[in-house]
């Protein structure tokens, strides 16, 4: 779970592969694990001026549409804090009515829609983190979010080693992918992946 920092939440993350996520998920209620949002499609555009100023600084700003919820989120590197095993970042999000109303302010004060990633996710938690499971245009992958020894712990009972953790983005996965496949798809998203193959 996350923890409060002086200017947003602490967010303390690995991402996992998935090569055989029946087999995995089949783990989840076994080790207390209950489901609280079953697979739903969620769309996120992250935005940046036209010469990269966030990426530059490692921050992200990314509109989120979850099922019918928008949500703003605001991303940046937790300095001193950060884990080499783990993904530390510091967030700050809100709730959103309107993101296609939102994207459209951004753009006017100069913030574009630089990239574009979609997934299935499911929600599960043990009351103590939060485990999710993603369908992606590029493969099956599981994200744990909690404290250190939370995510370790976890991780051991889930029969994955730190070796397997990935700290990388969404945006940085989907680089390597385009890399290795020779895609010509630029966004992640399933209709652009599908078209490009």
């Amino acid at each position: 779970m996350s923890t409060e920092s002086r200017t947003g939440q602490l967010e303390i993350e690995v991402k996992i592969r998935l090569t055989d996520r029946p087999a995995f998920t089949a783990k989840l209620p076994e080790l207390g694990f209950r489901l609280v949002t079953p697979a739903t499609l969620e769309r996120n555009t992250l935005f940046d001026t036209k010469d990269g100023v966030l990426r530059a600084r490692r921050e992200i700003l990314r509109i989120r549409r979850y099922g019918e919820k928008w949500k703003l989120t605001h991303k940046a590197d937790a300095g001193a804090s950060a884990s080499s095993q783990h993904k530390v970042r510091v967030e700050t999000e809100t709730p959103v009515d309107d993101g296609q109303a939102l994207s459209s302010i951004f753009e006017r004060l100069g913030y574009w829609p630089m990239f574009v990633y979609e997934k299935f996710r499911e929600e599960w938690t043990d009351g103590s983190g939060n485990l999710v499971l993603d369908s992606t245009p590029i493969g099956d992958f599981a994200e744990l979010e909690g404290e250190h020894p939370w995510i370790d712990r976890t991780a051991t009972n889930l029969g994955v080693a730190p070796a397997q953790y990935i700290t990388a983005s969404y945006a940085r996965l989907f680089a390597d992918w385009k890399e290795t496949t020779k895609s010509a798809a630029n966004n992640m998203t399933f209709e652009e992946v599908r078209a490009a193959s």
